[in-house]
């Protein structure tokens, strides 16, 4: 008889263990209850908690000069130095100006980066996506 189970994913009588961290539909994500938000209170550089294995970042609105990088930690329970964080632009800035990245993982937070990668100034609350891929 032909194995008929997806590759690694594990099942206990055809129910999917962890299943708040797989969604149906030809979509393989994380459902509504393994996401957050989080806002950063102060500047760019000011570090945000969000113990979710996935969710959204609203940085602050200062003022970030141009072609610079500023960090900021990602404290989350979840993570692990054996974890993948994926990180993504999702709005509030101007198309094309910025980069974001992981610039460094430790057990329980993450540091991330974003740049301006313009000519100028730019004071804009820049939304990041990201999503932890947990491995074991």
């Amino acid at each position: 008889m032909a194995n008929t189970k997806p590759i690694g994913v594990a099942f206990e009588d055809q129910n999917i263990i962890g299943a708040d961290n797989i969604s149906s539909a030809s979509i393989l994500g994380y459902t509504a209850a393994a996401q957050g938000t989080v806002t950063q209170a102060t500047s760019k550089s000011t570090g945000v908690t969000l113990n979710k294995s996935a969710g959204q970042i609203t940085l602050n609105n200062a003022s970030l000069a141009a072609t610079t990088t500023v960090t900021f930690t990602l404290t989350n329970s979840l993570l692990s130095t054996n974890d993948i964080v994926i990180l993504s632009i999702a709005s509030g800035g101007t198309a094309g100006a910025y980069n974001a990245y992981v610039s460094g993982l430790a057990s329980g937070s993450v540091v991330l980066a974003l740049r301006n990668v313009t000519a100028g100034a730019l004071a804009e609350a820049v939304v990041l996506n990201f999503a932890i891929l947990h491995c074991s």
